[in-house]
C-alpha cells in the first residue's frame, strides 16, 4: 500500500466543521469559529456524509478572486459517531468529483493500472460523437481503450456502491461505452472509491435500478469495469488497492 499522494492537495488546506448544505454547490462550514460558505462540485446526494459537526477538509481556491474562497475536498467519518479531526477513528471520504479524471492520468503515468499496460498515451476529456469521456488510451497494435471515471463515496454493508443519486448521465455513458465495444474498441469504467472501508464494488440498484441494469448489460456486452480505492489524507490522495467488481452477486472483473 503506497501512501505517497499521487494527487497532493495544494498548500493551505484547512479542516473545518460541516454545518449544512444549501442549494447545489454551496456548503456551510464553521472555520476558525465562524460560519463561511465553501464550494462543492459534487452534484450527488453525498448520502450518509452530511453530518452536522463532522470535519470538512477544505482547499483554497486557485483564483483568489473567486466568490467562494474554499473548495470541499473531503468529509470526515468515524465508526463511533461524529469524529474529531484528530480522532484515530476518523477517515476521510473524498467528495471532489474532479479527482477521478486527474487520478486516472496520474495512475496511468505511474503504471498503476494493469489493465492499461502496453498503452503509450492517455488523452483526457476525449470526444466520441456527442459524448465526452474521461480518457482515451492508445498504443501501437492495440485497440483504442476508452475510459469513463466515477467517484464513489457510498459504502453499504461493506459494498462500495455507485451512484448515490439517480444519474441519467451515467446511464448515457454506459450506452456510449457499449457502442464503442461494438465498434471494435475496448471500453472501461473506472470507479474511484475515495474511502477505505469498502470490501468490494457493486452498483447501487437500491438507489438507481436503471443504472444498475445498464451496468449489468454493459458488462455482458464486453465493457470492462474496475474499482480502485484511493486513500484520502490531509496531504492528498494516494493509490491504495484494487477492489473486486461484483454484478448479480458474482465478480465481473477483479
Amino acid at each position: 500500500m503506497n501512501q505517497t499522494p499521487l494527487l497532493p492537495y495544494p498548500p493551505g488546506c484547512r479542516a473545518g466543521r460541516f454545518l449544512r448544505r444549501e442549494k447545489r454547490f454551496s456548503v456551510a462550514v464553521e472555520l476558525d469559529g465562524r460560519p463561511i460558505w465553501a464550494h462543492t462540485n459534487n452534484t450527488g446526494s453525498m448520502l450518509g456524509l452530511l453530518r452536522p459537526g463532522s470535519p470538512v477538509l477544505l482547499s483554497p481556491a486557485a483564483n483568489p478572486a473567486r466568490t467562494l474562497a474554499w473548495t470541499v475536498e473531503a468529509l470526515g467519518l468515524g465508526t463511533h459517531g461524529v469524529p474529531e479531526p484528530d480522532d484515530p477513528d476518523l477517515f476521510w471520504v473524498g467528495v471532489n468529483t474532479s479527482v477521478p479524471n486527474r487520478f486516472l492520468s496520474a495512475a496511468f503515468a505511474a503504471g498503476l493500472l494493469p489493465w492499461a499496460r502496453g498503452y503509450s498515451s492517455l488523452k483526457r476529456e476525449a470526444v466520441h460523437g456527442e459524448s465526452r469521456l474521461d480518457g482515451l488510451c492508445t498504443g501501437p497494435g492495440l485497440a483504442p481503450l476508452w475510459i469513463e471515471c466515477k467517484n464513489v463515496t457510498l459504502v453499504e454493508d461493506g459494498v462500495a456502491a455507485f451512484p448515490d443519486a439517480v444519474t441519467e448521465r451515467g446511464v448515457k455513458h454506459l450506452g456510449t461505452l457499449r457502442r464503442l465495444v461494438q465498434e471494435g474498441c475496448r471500453a472501461a469504467m473506472l470507479y474511484l472509491v475515495q474511502r477505505p472501508d469498502g470490501l468490494c464494488f457493486g452498483p447501487a440498484d437500491y438507489i438507481d435500478s436503471a443504472y444498475a441494469a445498464a451496468l449489468h448489460e454493459a458488462l455482458a456486452r464486453g465493457v470492462e469495469a474496475y474499482a480502485v480505492v484511493a486513500r484520502v489524507t490531509p496531504a492528498g490522495i494516494a493509490y491504495d488497492r484494487d477492489l473486486a467488481v461484483k454484478a448479480h452477486g458474482a465478480a465481473a472483473s477483479a
